[in-house]
């Protein structure tokens, strides 16, 4: 079961994660979504496509663009499809998995 907290507020928690690039990416309906809030915010990975972000809310405290996902992500990263990613201070506790971060992908980009 990994599970992902920010100021002691649990944000997801699943034993459902796919790892890519270090990551635990969670199942979406695995994400507490009284605590995401919208965010314009985007970045590009060359391998994975276009990320969308959501800022983090606990406690009245925002953490800006800490969780991304990719709503239509390129071939190679299908797996991610509807799934979670979380930073910026979340802290991401679980089983060791598997990386799933085909052969030469890279993604400099969050």
């Amino acid at each position: 079961m990994a599970t992902a907290k920010w100021n002691g507020s649990i944000i997801a928690q699943s034993d459902d994660t796919i790892v890519v690039e270090g990551n635990h990416y969670f199942p979406a309906e695995s994400v507490d979504a009284a605590r995401l809030r919208p965010s314009d915010h985007q970045t590009t990975c060359g391998w994975k496509g276009v990320a969308s972000y959501k800022s983090i809310e606990v406690d009245g405290q925002v953490n800006e663009n800490a969780a991304w996902y990719y709503p239509d992500p390129k071939p190679q990263a299908e797996s991610i499809r509807g799934r979670f990613a979380f930073w910026k201070g979340v802290v991401v506790d679980g089983d060791s998995r598997a990386d799933q971060t085909p052969d030469g992908a890279e993604c400099e980009t969050k």
